[in-house]
């Protein structure tokens, strides 16, 4: 017989453990699988942010939250697969081994950093910037004025125009009145989100400050705008939804422009030659409300923005 068997032979047996430690090993593992899949599941669910799970993480690395792998940890953030996953390990220099808490102080920012970058762009990306479109005297302006003193979380945006208030319109509440000079010093400012020429007659723009305010915020911001300017928006933040309010028939159009009275005979023509490209473009956008009734369509309107009514008032 050689030596090393020899050795091997004379070396003491490793007594197994009782069976009761065993059973309590296993159901220990057990507990602390649930507890990092319940951990999981809070971050899947934006029930708890992953900077808090990472802090706490930093604050006890032997408890649930520092024993999680980062792996797992970045997979259970929304959004984040297997391939951004890699991505971001390759980026901050982490290995796929390392658990949260066992993650250096340099890492531990750059994993921190990079959270913080992704919650800002979604954050972003869940704020609603609506854009109300459609022909003309399809109700935009009876709609977004029915949003405005019903849903206050909306922000409903104020265009300012070079032609002349119609009666009962104020100033700096349904539009900015402005004459020529000025919109051409809003343009070349560049405060302007978008403008165009309407019925070959008047122009309209949107003020690019209260809505980049009001974004930055996290509002909702609704804009009641023209097809040509809704065009220019899509261009510039295709983030944007746009809806398309549609009349229930073309003879109902028809009879709501010439029924307001706001227009000769003449100018009534050109609107109702206008609407007619406007609505072929309908398509373009990514919603349609049919404008039966003003309340209705408003509330699709907003749901589309996913805000609630204000209280009913007494």
């Amino acid at each position: 017989m050689s030596e090393a068997a020899s050795t091997r032979d004379s070396a003491p047996t490793r007594p197994a453990p009782p069976d009761v430690d065993r059973q309590a090993a296993s159901q220990a593992a057990v507990a602390a699988r649930r507890a990092r899949a319940a951990v999981k599941a809070s971050i899947a669910s934006r029930e708890v942010s992953p900077l808090v799970v990472l802090d706490r993480a930093t604050a006890d690395p032997d408890g649930v939250e520092g024993r999680l792998r980062v792996t797992e940890f970045l997979l259970s953030v929304p959004a984040i697969g297997t391939t951004k996953m890699q991505e971001a390990l390759d980026r901050l220099a982490i290995s796929p081994a390392k658990r949260l808490g066992g993650l250096g102080r340099h890492q531990r920012l750059r994993l921190r950093q990079y959270l913080i970058e992704r919650e800002n762009r979604s954050a972003r990306q869940r704020t609603r910037l609506v854009v109300l479109a459609g022909p003309t005297a399809v109700g935009k302006g009876t709609v977004s004025t029915y949003i405005r003193e019903h849903y206050p979380d909306v922000l409903l945006s104020v265009s300012a125009t070079t032609r002349a208030p119609r009666p009962g319109e104020v100033d700096g509440v349904n539009y900015y009145f402005v004459d020529d000079a000025e919109f051409d010093r809003m343009i070349d400012a560049g405060e302007l989100l978008e403008h165009a020429t309407v019925h070959n007659a008047y122009r309209y723009g949107t003020p690019r400050a209260p809505i980049e305010k009001a974004l930055a915020a996290g509002r909702s911001v609704l804009l009641e705008i023209d097809l040509q300017g809704a065009r220019q928006v899509r261009e510039s933040m295709p983030e944007a939804r746009l809806i398309f309010l549609l009349p229930p028939t073309w003879e109902e159009l028809v009879r709501r422009l010439i029924g307001r009275g706001t227009e000769d005979a003449a100018e009534q023509q050109r609107r109702l030659e206008t609407a007619k490209v406007e609505l072929a473009a309908q398509d373009e956008f990514d919603y349609k409300v049919v404008n039966h009734d003003v309340a209705e369509a408003a509330r699709e309107v907003v749901d589309l923005m996913k805000v609630r009514a204000a209280p009913a008032r007494p």
